[in-house]
């Protein structure tokens, strides 16, 4: 809080000059005054401790490997008790009134819609006599699907804005028949990982046949125009968000039939918890993966143009990441890290695909390899300490070129089918807005296609690439950092540092509309590219996986404290920020070092590491983190770092807002609700501890702007207001 004294020396009441010996008495008096005025006019959250919602606790305990585990909010995994229901309620209401008296908290939501505010379009792509793309005006809750003819005009295609009116029904995938006429598309309702596929005519816009229910975790791929494939589990019983799902199969939908009626084609006999099914572009074979983790998966391929062919297998087990990424008849592309941690790309022939028969096509390089093809050639993207560069080959593995890029950032798309004449691509970085380009890939020109016109000047904004040293062992780490030319490295400069650290997933630079505006009011954001992840191949994945898991928490960390030795922040000016394996990354940080931050902002994340595997697909997410009945060296790891069982009675933690969706069925929220309970009951001390819990949103994904906005909006005025900035640049 910002006071103003006046200087009482000159000052006159009513006309009169104030005696001098009452002068003193009348000086506090009005210092008083001027400061309760002060106060209440830049009035915020109050600095007491919060007075929490009671979170009873029941004597609920576990023995893993001789050692008693008590778990008293156990309840709170009833997502469909009213115990839990009535509790939720009650958090928000605590949450919500905090959230709503911080003084600039509408300013930050208006700033935020004027630099959302700006059309998005995805690149396009021909299917029939229509050439399709998705566009989003501005503000609008979800992307529309257009479609034009070639002398036409664009005209609205499918509109998920129209399916709710709260914005909560989001388009997932769009698919179509080989011809054109027939499109099948799958929505989420309130943010659920349990999908609707619906088919309907692309000419009449009419829906055809039955529309399939509780799809879950799948792709849809048609055989010509009759019919498709799609995966789902068995419904579980039970809750539909917390029950266990882990056996995937691959379903056919004949058109015109009942879904009751479709057939499994794959997994109906072997238990698979991942299963997805692609028909090449040639319509030749149906291509399956099946995995029973997050990591590694079988390859099987079946010839669709022979009668009641049967499944061949390619690769037999879960000991590698492979997949089909083209055919030219019966010659396979695909791409691999088996001996490669970096991936290559192999060639086979589809009548015997075994490992031993593969020849490398691109071998591997020092540099992790993501593959695509278009218009007849192969795209080789590369990642070099996180940062594209993109090379052209033929289908014979013949280098054509390295393809020019903008600047530094991320490059993705480079997929188009095969008669394509053009290809198009994207590339963002974390100050650029992602535009779109269109390739010429015989001539390898490329041409701005759609650029943004977004209201933020990149041009006032730099990124800058540092490396530093990890505390644990040294191992240098890479991480990018932005911010307003400018920024003076004096240790008050509000920072984010944004982290993941997970299953081979790979923090590239890319544009945010909301860290646009994080910088734009001053503040840094920061990304290291911790293991864990997938920048610099399997290798990097593996040293932050299982018994090497401390190994991310202390890159994090390590990250925190280089910015802090370097000045662009300060302790009481850091926020460490991360959602659903990143939750769990700041969930274990915080609770390790509540020192390093002055605000934790952990968001869906997984944060009971002995039970995680026990709902929903969390199963399948050991190969990264073990599980707690493995072993009891396992247990007592994953014992150690789990944050709903490290949060230590009497410590002081960072002002905290937990975020998490009642929706989510992935990381189930009771995760979160459990952390907060914890923190709630043992942290000392006045910084909040909160719990957002956002109605009908799950995980994330198709997340409605407007909710989006409010979401950023209460998060950046919470971190900011914690950190004692009272006034916004």
């Amino acid at each position: 809080m910002f006071y103003y004294f006046i200087s009482f020396e000159s000052l006159s009441f009513a006309g009169k000059r104030i005696k001098k010996n009452n002068f003193k008495k009348m000086k506090n008096i009005l210092n008083l005054i001027i400061a309760m005025t002060l106060l209440s006019a830049c009035s915020g959250p109050s600095s007491k401790k919060i007075e929490y919602p009671e979170s009873k606790k029941t004597d609920v305990k576990d023995n893993y490997f001789g050692t008693e585990v008590p778990d008293p909010y156990r309840w709170m995994e009833d997502d469909r008790s009213e115990e839990t229901a009535a509790w939720v309620t009650e958090q928000n209401k605590v949450t919500f009134s905090y959230l709503a008296s911080i003084p600039y908290r509408e300013e930050i939501k208006k700033r935020l819609e004027k630099i959302w505010n700006y059309e998005k379009y995805s690149a396009p792509f021909r299917k029939g006599d229509y050439t399709y793309f998705s566009k989003n005006d501005g503000l609008q809750n979800q992307f529309v699907v257009y479609r034009q003819k070639d002398d036409g005009e664009p005209e609205v295609f499918l509109d998920p804005n129209k399916i709710s009116a709260d914005g909560t029904t989001s388009l997932d995938i769009l698919e179509f028949s080989e011809d054109g006429s027939k499109a099948s598309y799958s929505v989420s309702e309130g943010g659920s990982d349990w999908r609707k596929v619906i088919v309907i005519d692309t000419k009449t816009m009419q829906v055809i046949g039955d529309t399939l229910k509780d799809v879950k975790f799948s792709g849809l791929s048609w055989q010509g125009n009759d019919g498709f494939y799609y995966s789902s589990y068995d419904k579980p019983e039970g809750s539909q968000l917390t029950a266990k799902t882990d056996h995937h199969k691959l379903y056919y939908h004949k058109l015109g039939t009942q879904q009751s009626e479709d057939k499994v084609v794959f997994g109906a006999d072997i238990k698979r918890r991942y299963v997805d099914g692609t028909v090449s572009e040639d319509g030749r074979y149906l291509v399956v993966t099946a995995a029973v983790s997050t990591t590694g998966n079988e390859l099987y391929i079946k010839d669709l143009s022979k009668k009641d062919s049967k499944f061949i297998t390619i690769a037999g087990n879960f000991d590698n990441d492979h997949a089909v990424i083209d055919n030219e008849g019966t010659k396979l592309y695909i791409k691999t890290n088996l001996n490669a941690p970096n991936t290559k790309v192999i060639t086979v022939d589809a009548s015997s695909p075994g490992v031993e028969n593969w020849k490398d096509l691109i071998p591997e390089t020092e540099n992790v390899l993501t593959p695509s093809t278009g218009s007849g050639y192969i795209f080789a993207k590369y990642m070099v300490d996180a940062i594209s560069k993109v090379y052209q080959y033929d289908m014979n593995g013949k280098l054509i070129r390295e393809i020019t890029l903008p600047g530094a950032g991320t490059a993705s798309g480079f997929g188009s089918r095969r008669k394509d004449r053009e290809v198009y691509f994207s590339f963002t970085n974390y100050i650029i807005p992602s535009t779109i380009y269109k390739l010429d890939p015989e001539t390898g020109n490329a041409g701005v296609y759609k650029k943004p016109a977004v209201q933020f000047n990149s041009d006032d904004y730099e990124s800058v690439q540092v490396f530093y040293n990890s505390i644990n062992d040294g191992t240098k780490i890479p991480m990018i950092i932005s911010y307003r030319k400018g920024t003076a490295p004096d240790g008050k400069n509000p920072t984010i540092l944004y982290g993941y650290g997970g299953f081979n997933i790979s923090q590239t630079p890319a544009f945010s509309p909301a860290n646009a505006l994080w910088m734009e009011m001053g503040g840094v954001y920061a990304v290291p590219n911790i293991r864990g992840g997938g920048e610099y191949g399997e290798k990097w994945h593996l040293a932050g996986t299982k018994l090497n898991k401390q190994n991310v928490f202390d890159d994090f960390y390590s990250a925190a404290k280089w910015l802090i030795s370097e000045k662009y922040t300060s302790p009481d000016h850091l926020a460490l920020r991360g959602g659903s394996n990143g939750g769990l990354l700041v969930g274990a940080v915080m609770t390790q070092h509540p020192e390093i931050c002055r605000v934790a902002l952990p968001a869906v994340g997984v944060m009971d590491m002995l039970r995680y595997h026990k709902f929903t697909a969390g199963a399948g997410w050991a190969y990264d983190y073990g599980t707690s009945e493995d072993s009891k060296e396992m247990f007592e790891y994953i014992y150690k770092y789990s944050p709903v069982h490290n949060v230590k009675a009497g410590t002081e933690y960072p002002a905290t807002l937990v975020t998490t969706g009642d929706h989510d069925d992935r990381v189930v929220p009771a995760h979160s609700f459990k952390f907060a309970a914890n923190l709630q009951e043992k942290h000392k001390g006045n910084n909040p501890v909160l719990i957002r819990i956002e109605t009908k949103a799950g995980h994330g994904a198709g997340t409605p702007v407007s909710k989006t906005i409010e979401q950023y909006a209460d998060i950046f005025g919470f971190t900011l207001w914690n950190m004692g900035i009272r006034e916004l640049k």
